[in-house]
């Protein structure tokens, strides 16, 4: 961003009171929320390994969804691995996901509010720094813009420990945000969309395999130099700028990240929650 960039109009503003601010941080579609609740119900013990799941029409009746939102909530369970569907026999558990961590399915960003909204952040308090030359190639800007920095620990319902510490960079535009130090159960992205009004479009995300740091391993009750997972995450306006860096690094053993990768096929109509993908050959 340079400075002709304009600054997004707060909430504050006069001209944006009473304007509902556009967010992509509503509620998961119908079919991502049946898949989780499955996925928890098997891992509770509720389905075991070798028992047989609720038909498409039982779903439909205990959930009150359409037939095709049952039955991509049960493609997404097959996509992981967890069960088996074969025709006049049903769905069948052939695995659970009682292993320790946090499981992340992706399919877009309305997913990774849902991962936000899952676990809890808890945010130290922040400084705006004056970045250097290495910091401003990362963040795509200017040597001497001072950007708010923050980091933190996350957890998982019923896990006692961490199962990451992520470290946030914020735009300049954005770096007087309020209410995010402590326990955010929520995201920063969609703190930023309801205070400033900008609007998330796309998230950049890279994944290595790393050892820990000494420093994070500590922080992270793991052994020195133990494997992990760096994920880092960039945050894009419909401009293409960037808003908001994140980097988080998970011990490997407590946190899986699933993707989904749709193929579109010529003269397929637009897709959503009550038109599922059509069955194709690979």
């Amino acid at each position: 961003m340079t400075d002709k960039t304009p600054v997004p109009k707060t909430v504050s503003d006069p001209a944006a009171r009473g304007k509902a601010l556009p967010s992509l941080g509503g509620s998961p579609p119908r079919y991502q929320q049946l898949a989780q609740t499955l996925l928890n119900e098997i891992g509770s013990g509720r389905y075991p390994v070798g028992s047989q799941l609720p038909t498409e029409f039982e779903l439909c009746e205990q959930f009150g969804v359409s037939r095709s939102t049952a039955r991509e909530a049960l493609k997404r369970l097959v996509q992981l691995g967890l069960v088996v569907r074969q025709a006049r026999i049903g769905t069948t558990v052939k695995s659970t996901a009682s292993v320790p961590g946090y499981r992340q399915l992706t399919a877009d960003v309305a997913d990774l509010h849902q991962y936000a909204t899952d676990t809890t952040l808890v945010i130290e308090p922040g400084q705006t720094r004056l970045i250097n030359a290495t910091e401003a190639e990362m963040l795509e800007a200017s040597a001497g813009e001072t950007w708010l920095h923050l980091q933190g620990l996350r957890r998982a319902t019923g896990e006692a420990r961490p199962i990451c510490h992520t470290e946030l960079w914020l735009h300049p535009a954005f770096r007087a945000i309020q209410g995010i130090e402590g326990p955010l159960r929520g995201s920063v992205y969609g703190a930023i969309e309801q205070q400033f009004g900008e609007v998330v479009t796309s998230v950049e995300q890279e994944i290595r395999a790393v050892a820990i740091a000494p420093h994070l391993a500590e922080v992270l009750q793991v052994p020195r130099h133990s494997p992990g997972l760096w994920v880092c995450r960039k945050y894009r306006n419909h401009r293409d700028e960037l808003i908001e860096l994140a980097i988080s690094v998970h011990p490997a053993d407590r946190f899986s990240h699933t993707s989904i990768l749709r193929r579109e096929w010529a003269g397929d109509a637009p897709r959503d929650d009550k038109a599922p993908p059509r069955g194709r050959g690979a």
